[in-house]
């Protein structure tokens, strides 16, 4: 499977990195003497899974390694747009592929055996995404104090991962999928609309555990989604702010 990195990201002086990136991408950040985002190329570079990896928002001109063919694709200005030239890349490397993993390059602690993993696990079913999901407790116990958004469901807390799996063919369609998802990613209200209220209801007071949340979302969403209970904190611990940075530094400052 080939892997698309999402480095886009570029924080405005009102947000919390601002600080630490001074205009430029989030991606270059120092994080224990490397840019975070090279942090994401060497565990696809360690990983037996990954073929091609392409790199979007970003230029070649960063000094950036991989083992694995690497290509870059321009920033297109959001994040929904980033991750369609991503899989178009890939489809155009490979007509036959069907499937792409995606990266987040802010979640610097992964490895290639987690990435590995996710493949792994997602091809086990045919489904047409697949949403890696943190339970609260293996979180705190990695990464104590590191103060992640948990959604409460029915027996659970979960916060969500940022390494997943897709089919090419659910990030081409032009049905529209993916600009309602990143225009309702911060508005609970046109969650709602989106996804019903009467399924948000049943997820804010918690009358359903992960299986019936899935469930519901796919049937809204028409899609066959699968929700992964992943085992590896570092799959859900991106930085966003410098209180998580410097814990990640201090983290990968041992390895």
């Amino acid at each position: 499977m080939d892997a698309i990195i999402t480095a886009g990201g570029i924080p405005k002086p009102e947000e919390p990195l601002y600080e630490f990136t001074q205009g430029k991408s989030k991606a270059l950040v120092d994080v224990a003497g490397k840019p975070m985002v090279q942090w994401i190329l060497d565990a696809m570079s360690g990983s037996k899974l990954v073929n091609n990896v392409i790199i979007i928002g970003l230029e070649d001109q960063h000094g950036l390694t991989c083992s694995k063919p690497l290509y870059y694709v321009p920033n297109q200005g959001g994040m929904v747009d980033n991750i369609r030239a991503g899989v178009r890349k890939v489809v155009e490397l490979n007509p036959q592929a069907t499937h792409t993993l995606i990266v987040s390059s802010d979640i610097p602690t992964i490895t290639a055996e987690m990435a590995d993993w996710t493949i792994t696990t997602c091809l086990e079913t045919d489904h047409d995404m697949y949403y890696n999901l943190v339970e609260r407790s293996v979180m705190e116990a990695r990464f104590p104090g590191s103060n992640r958004s948990f959604t409460k469901l029915k027996g659970i807390q979960v916060t969500g991962g940022d390494m997943n799996v897709v089919k090419n063919w659910v990030i081409l369609s032009e049905r529209g999928l993916w600009n309602q998802l990143e225009a309702t990613r911060k508005n609970v209200f046109k969650q709602a609309a989106m996804v019903g209220f009467d399924t948000l209801f049943l997820i804010l007071f918690r009358l359903v555990d992960v299986a019936g949340a899935e469930i519901q979302i796919a049937k809204r969403l028409g899609l066959k989604a699968r929700a992964v209970m992943c085992p590896y904190a570092e799959i859900g611990m991106d930085v966003d702010k410098p209180h998580q940075l410097e814990m990640i530094r201090a983290d990968l400052g041992g390895r």
